[in-house]
């Protein structure tokens, strides 16, 4: 994975302390160094009951961090942010294909004999087609169609209709 810099409130080391001093009860366990680490883990996709575990905390008390934190709910945006813009890009060039350079070594008897620097070709993949287009355009592409009837559907009468027929000729043959 591609390194980001870090936003620059982590740099400067300049983090706001939270002003819900005084109130009361239990002394929180937040730390001004959970905000990049929270930053960092999200690049890695982790979830708010994943920060949770890391954390030691229940899942509560990582949300009212965000609340009571406002510099630890922007890291944790930033790096979401960051990470599922990553896996947007990857799933487009997936769907459209791509090219990308590569290198292809020879190698004879475990040694590398020979290396060449070539463009790899990767071909366009449907599903990541279609699974894009289904929630880039759901009302296009959903497997679920919405039919809408007009007119009147008369099933009654038919199945009436139906039935009198087969009564009328076990009639006819008896």
């Amino acid at each position: 994975m591609d390194s980001y810099p870090l936003p620059q409130r982590f740099t400067n080391r300049m983090v706001k302390k939270s002003t819900n001093k005084g109130t009361g009860g239990r002394p929180t366990s937040y730390k001004d160094e959970y905000c990049e680490q929270a930053y960092k883990l999200c690049l890695l996709g982790v979830t708010d009951k994943n920060l949770a575990i890391f954390f030691e905390v229940v899942e509560s008390t990582v949300n009212k961090w965000k609340l009571d934190h406002p510099e630890f709910s922007e890291s944790l945006k930033e790096g979401k942010y960051v990470t599922d813009a990553k896996v947007a890009e990857s799933l487009y060039k997936r769907a459209i294909g791509c090219e990308c350079p590569d290198t292809k070594f020879a190698t004879y008897e475990g040694q590398i004999t020979d290396e060449r620097e070539y463009t790899k070709h990767y071909p366009p993949d449907p599903v990541a087609a279609i699974f894009w287009l289904k929630n880039r355009q759901p009302e296009l592409w959903r497997d679920k169609q919405e039919v809408k009837h007009s007119g009147s559907v008369v099933i009654v009468e038919r199945m009436r209709l139906s039935r009198q027929r087969v009564i009328d000729a076990a009639d006819k043959k008896l």
